[in-house]
């Protein structure tokens, strides 16, 4: 299996630095954006093609809600999970209702945030080959 690309995206720069180092070492492929903004830009680019985003609820500006609702209206296929605090969980719910994948208390467990990014991973694969398979189908109908 080639490396899981995520992005995390966190006001907190020292955390999201943290958590890069910890993941790269596990054989993530990492991106980090220090808001909501620069990672739709960093989307928008497309130079970086994460399969999972993991996204701070609270952030200045666009908060972590307001940019689930922007990725998943963009790139519907891309797996979200949001990291939150204590005060922040009901916005967490919201936004498994808008369409995360799960949501994490921060500060979180590496291990169950490794096993959530796995999870979410395979689940944005298990996608990306249904639409293959039904292309391919779809295909060979009309030419059959």
């Amino acid at each position: 299996m080639n490396e899981p690309r995520l992005m995390l995206v966190d006001d907190e720069a020292a955390f999201i630095e943290a958590i890069s180092k910890r993941l790269k070492k596990r054989n993530f492929n990492v991106e980090m954006a220090n808001s909501g903004i620069e990672a739709l830009e960093k989307l928008n680019q497309g130079s970086f093609d994460p399969e999972v985003i993991i996204l701070d609820v609270k952030m200045p500006g666009m908060d972590g809600i307001e940019t689930l609702e922007e990725i998943k209206r963009k790139y519907p296929l891309i797996e979200v999970i949001m990291l939150t605090g204590h005060a922040t969980v009901p916005s967490a719910i919201d936004g498994m209702k808008k369409g995360a994948y799960d949501y994490l208390m921060k500060p979180c467990d590496m291990e169950v945030l490794v096993t959530k990014v796995g999870e979410a991973v395979e689940k944005k694969r298990a996608q990306e080959n249904k639409i293959i398979e039904a292309r391919m189908k779809d295909i060979m109908r009309r030419k059959g």
